[in-house]
């Protein structure tokens, strides 16, 4: 049968197989429709907790889960179930389950899923016990799980095949529980605050609302090029326009570039737009809703959220940490020889956003590890924002770092339809120069702005990489179900 991603062997498959024809032979339906009444091993925990090694109750209940573990045979066995919630130990007895049962249970292989219905006891070595009173197939599994020993460590296995690594590592079922409870912690937030979430296109005739390279399909009935989306942001304002007024989206980004331990080309953004609102507003919004996430999931790590977070402005972060004053070096030569001067990699034939970008990469993020705001960012490269009211050349836009990475990017939403023309025509200028991820011309986008609207204040924050900070791992593909792969 070739190489099996469990490493199965094919004589262990095969004897799976003949079991599977034994149980139906017998009678036994082995993949049955249902197994109503099923409660969560956590919970029947939860409701002994207080029981006393040795002690015993008449207390019954039905838990379903993957067989995991098996000890002893004859008239007494003990195995181990488990579901999400935990695991829980069985003991089954022959005078209990009858010869014919016991023998049907302690047949039953290593991952095979079953439901159980038992009563519960502590044994004399303090662990909670279910007495075994009867039980169901509820799915033969016809590969062997993982080694449950060893765990399933391989990073190609655990990624192409996320079913073995959540079989076999309880962390990692505790990590992707912990992403849900951040989203719904987040949704919370928000609706409490008088925002409602809406759904935008993610195929979109022209991409938008971020610095990024797309992905391209062809969609035959309509005999165009469509795009997939690389942000939210242009159809969330017109909803601002519209009067929504406090609009988010939590959904799914698509960007056409490369794959590292911060990027996957599929990630998961919550953008959130309010009006008569700036950017200091947004930034207040944002330190509480991220530590809201942290108080919710149980954060303990060395990150502290408590709000208020440092702030630094993006030149003087640049401006201490190499020596380049970017406000003084505005043009793209300029710029590249005082770089140059101090020592610093110098993009060849980066435009000057990309040599910005370059210093804030390279010698500003991985310095900014607790919580950290830079703000005012210079025109330049930040087309959609506000042009700063006290700061010449300057817009009010901040990112948020944390854990030396870019979690957050906010604008005062630029809202004058002729200053925003101005800023795509100047974004033409730079994708002419060789830059492919210059923000395209959007006249539907600046017609909506004619409209009308109103102050705003929006926001982007990385949903992939906040996981990753509220979980300790060092890699987006540990917190992505299905990461892409290379090959």
């Amino acid at each position: 049968m070739g190489e099996q991603p469990d490493g199965s062997a094919p004589d262990v498959l095969a004897d799976r197989r003949r079991k599977l024809e034994s149980l139906r032979a017998a009678g036994v339906e082995p993949f049955p429709y249902e197994f109503d009444g099923v409660e969560s091993i956590g919970s029947v925990r939860g409701a002994h907790a207080d029981l006393g090694a040795g002690e015993e109750t008449d207390v019954s209940h039905r838990v379903a889960g993957r067989l995991a573990a098996r000890r002893g045979q004859g008239k007494m066995a003990f195995l181990d179930l488990e579901d999400r919630s935990g695991r829980i130990q069985l003991q089954a007895r022959a005078d209990v389950l009858g010869a014919e049962s016991m023998d049907r249970l302690l047949s039953l292989d290593l991952g095979d899923l079953i439901g159980v219905d038992g009563t519960a006891f502590v044994s004399r070595t303090g662990e909670l016990t279910l007495r075994v009173i009867g039980f169901e197939l509820l799915a033969k599994s016809l590969r062997p799980p993982p080694d449950k020993h060893h765990g399933l460590t391989d990073v190609e296995t655990r990624f192409r095949h996320r079913e073995l690594d959540l079989i076999a590592n309880p962390e990692a079922r505790a990590l992707f529980i912990t992403r849900a409870r951040v989203i719904t912690t987040i949704r919370r937030f928000l609706d409490d605050e008088g925002f409602i979430e809406v759904e935008t296109p993610v195929l979109q005739p022209l991409y938008g609302g971020a610095m990024a390279r797309p992905f391209t399909t062809h969609h035959n009935a309509l005999g165009r090029d469509l795009y997939l989306r690389i942000a939210t942001e242009l159809y969330l304002k017109r909803l601002i326009v519209g009067g929504l007024e406090r609009v988010y989206e939590l959904g799914k980004n698509f960007r056409n570039e490369g794959v590292d331990t911060t990027h996957n080309p599929e990630f998961t953004v919550l953008e959130w737009y309010e009006a008569y609102a700036d950017y200091l507003d947004v930034a207040e919004r944002c330190e509480r809703l991220v530590d809201a996430v942290a108080q919710a999931v149980g954060y303990e790590g060395e990150l502290d959220f408590t709000p208020p977070w440092r702030r630094e402005t993006l030149a003087g972060a640049i401006l201490e940490r190499t020596g380049v004053d970017i406000l003084e070096l505005r043009e793209r030569d300029a710029l590249a020889a005082g770089m140059r001067e101090r020592g610093l990699t110098v993009p060849e034939d980066g435009t000057w956003p990309q040599l910005v970008d370059e210093l804030v990469s390279r010698y500003v993020e991985p310095a900014l590890q607790q919580p950290t705001f830079l703000f005012d960012f210079p025109i330049e490269i930040s087309p959609l924002a506000k042009q700063h009211r006290s700061a010449a050349g300057l817009v009010e836009r901040f990112e948020a770092f944390v854990g030396g990475m870019e979690i957050a990017n906010a604008f005062t939403e630029l809202n004058d339809p002729d200053e925003q023309r101005r800023r795509f025509e100047s974004q033409r200028r730079f994708a002419a120069a060789g830059d492919e991820e210059a923000q395209p011309y959007d006249e539907s986008f600046v017609q909506a702005l004619e409209q009308g609207m109103p102050p705003t204040g929006g926001i982007g924050i990385g949903i992939d990489r906040l996981v990753m900070l509220m979980t300790g791992t060092r890699s987006i593909r540990e917190v992505l179900l299905f990461p892409a792969m290379r090959g």
